[in-house]
């Protein structure tokens, strides 16, 4: 306490994200994600803590697992890796396009959970452009399934 009868408390920061915490096993067939390498691609801050990183990765896995079963069910593949697929800087075309899917839509989630409440002018701004960040986000992981699906971005219907 000083002088002014004051305490200073001190800030309350949440818990740094663990390092070298285990990539999160999927189910066998589709490949694992790395906590930290996702953290890392998608520049999500290193004070969101590990735990609440890992619930949304485990979210979004299910999610890109989910959108991909009808297409597995159709692989003659024992595993994610095995289905034939372009080789891209080391890894596979596929492999980075559900990396892509898991890590946007886990920062979609992120983002959707971590908005201001704040609804003044100033406030309103912010959530209306993290509303579009969402969507984007969730279009870049739905564009990266479609792809691995061998579908085209969009679907036009005639009316």
């Amino acid at each position: 306490m000083d002088m002014s009868g004051f305490a200073c408390t001190p800030e309350l920061k949440p818990p740094p994200a663990a390092a070298g915490a285990a990539p999160i096993v999927n189910d066998g067939w589709f490949p694992d994600i790395d906590p930290a390498d996702l953290r890392k691609a998608r520049r999500i801050p290193t004070d969101m803590p590990a735990e609440r990183l890992r619930d949304a990765v485990r979210e979004a896995i299910l999610w890109t697992n989910d959108q991909l079963e009808s297409w597995r069910a159709d692989q003659t593949a024992a595993r994610f890796a095995d289905v034939p697929s372009p080789p891209l800087d080391g890894s596979t075309r596929n492999l980075v396009l559900y990396q892509l899917a898991v890590g946007a839509w886990t920062k979609a989630l992120l983002v959707e959970r971590q908005r201001d409440v704040d609804l003044t002018g100033a406030g309103q701004r912010k959530v209306d452009e993290l509303d579009a960040s969402i969507g984007e986000l969730r279009r870049d992981a739905l564009h990266a399934v479609r792809r691995i699906l061998g579908q085209p971005r969009t679907n036009v219907e005639l009316l």
